[in-house]
């Protein structure tokens, strides 16, 4: 019986992974789940994009009043939701912690500075278009105005911080791409 203790091994044959990157979420098979992400300055913008961009796109969808000027404003909206939600699962399964041969930070940042754009013409579009003599699509369209216009401030305030995250590199992708170095 005093041999018992000896040979019995309490340690866990397993210990949790996490990467040498620091990744901190949870693993559901091949995939892990940046759940913190969604805590962050970038995922909470992602989500108000999302959200608002789909009442954009809803409120003008669901109006009877419409002229060639909306769909130049649904093009917009409906393509940067679409894409928007696909970053947003890319970013939230950690694929940028796996993929470091493409440059995240760049690609964000031309891809908030275009979305500005061009939610900056679809927010002036649509509020040029917003029938005045009491269409009954009046509140619809308007409201549709006022949500592209806190989209276009959520896409301005993406830029910025996509910038500030491609300025934090410390290099710039000139001089990685003329020595061969790639950032960490």
């Amino acid at each position: 019986m005093d041999e018992f203790p000896a040979k019995v091994s309490t340690g866990t044959s397993s210990q949790p992974t996490q990467s040498s990157s620091g990744f901190r979420g949870f693993s559901v098979g091949p995939v892990k789940m940046d759940v913190l992400f969604i805590r962050t300055i970038p995922g909470i913008l992602m989500m108000v994009e999302i959200v608002l961009g789909l009442l954009v796109w809803a409120l003008i969808a669901g109006s009877t009043y419409m002229n060639h000027a909306f769909g130049w404003v649904m093009f917009v909206s409906v393509t940067l939701w679409v894409i928007t939600t696909c970053l947003f699962v890319v970013y939230f399964l950690g694929v940028p912690e796996k993929t470091q041969f493409v440059p995240w930070p760049i690609a964000m940042m031309i891809f908030n500075v275009n979305a500005t754009v061009l939610y900056i013409t679809a927010f002036i579009t649509n509020a040029a278009s917003v029938p005045i003599n009491g269409a009954a699509d009046y509140n619809n369209l308007a409201a549709a105005a006022f949500f592209a216009c806190l989209v276009m401030i959520a896409y301005s305030a993406s830029s910025f911080f996509s910038f500030m995250a491609f300025r934090g590199q410390g290099s710039n992708a000139a001089t990685n791409q003329a020595t061969g170095n790639l950032p960490a």
